[in-house]
């Protein structure tokens, strides 16, 4: 069999062309996949410390309109109630920086713990956000039942304007129209007392004592203007719980 004049093919030389060729297309995938990752991986840390590193909120722009409590804290017993758990309250508190225990600070008089994200040194003053949640209990007839739990530091700031101006964005007062279910009035010992049943943004029920110039005005209506106050999860801004702070109107 002939070549026409050419030389045969190096069968040996060939394949180390080959597996070069091979290692070559390897190092270079992996180097992509590789800085792909290390991106996804740089990302991520710029979008956790961000979050963190102005406020102790979790968004980026406060809801136009309130929000009800998110359906899945709710959990249905087995006696028909449900039980939720809901935002309660957020305070400002003035405190010292105590012991410094590795990456964390505890927080005097109460030696609670929290990050020390801003390098405080023991002796600073400090002001703390604290959050309070509580749990709820509604049964068929509408009764709530509310157990408060323990104020709860997240955040420390280097004064309290900071601080306050946190947690207004967490608590927000506003007026809005809601459900006037009904008025009623009860006597005893000669004594009258008149009172009015709302239903808030929640779906929650509340009662309120009114007097008899209230209970005039209220009792054709449906529906009437309230003060409520807002509060929002911190960690979840759209779930929020709406308590009622007083009336729109005289």
């Amino acid at each position: 069999m002939s070549y026409y004049g050419h030389r045969p093919p190096d069968r040996h030389s060939g394949g180390n062309g080959d597996a070069d060729i091979s290692r070559i297309l390897s190092i270079v995938v992996g180097g992509v996949f590789f800085i792909i990752v290390a991106g996804f991986m740089l990302n991520a840390c710029q979008a956790q410390s961000s979050s963190w590193d102005t406020s102790a909120v979790s968004w980026q722009e406060p809801s136009a309109t309130y929000t009800v409590t998110d359906s899945s804290s709710d959990i249905m017993k087995s006696d028909g109630s449900i039980v939720a758990t809901l935002p309660w309250d957020y305070r400002v508190v003035e405190g010292t920086v105590g012991d410094l225990i590795g990456s964390d600070m505890t927080i005097l008089p109460d030696n609670e713990m929290l990050p020390n994200d801003s390098n405080y040194g023991t002796g600073d003053k400090v002001w703390t956000l604290q959050f309070m949640e509580a749990t709820m209990r509604t049964s068929d007839d509408k009764q709530n039942e509310v157990t408060l739990a323990a104020w709860n530091p997240i955040k420390s700031f280097k004064s309290k304007e900071a601080a306050e101006k946190d947690m207004a964005q967490l608590k927000l007062r506003l007026t809005s129209e809601v459900e006037l279910v009904g008025v009623y009035k009860t006597e005893r010992s000669g004594e009258t007392r008149q009172f009015a049943v709302l239903s808030l943004p929640s779906g929650h029920q509340i009662k309120q004592p009114i007097d008899e110039k209230r209970y005039q005005t209220l009792k054709p209506l449906s529906k009437v203007n309230v003060v409520l106050e807002e509060v929002h999860d911190y960690s979840n801004y759209d779930m929020a719980y709406a308590k009622f702070r007083g009336w729109a109107s005289p």
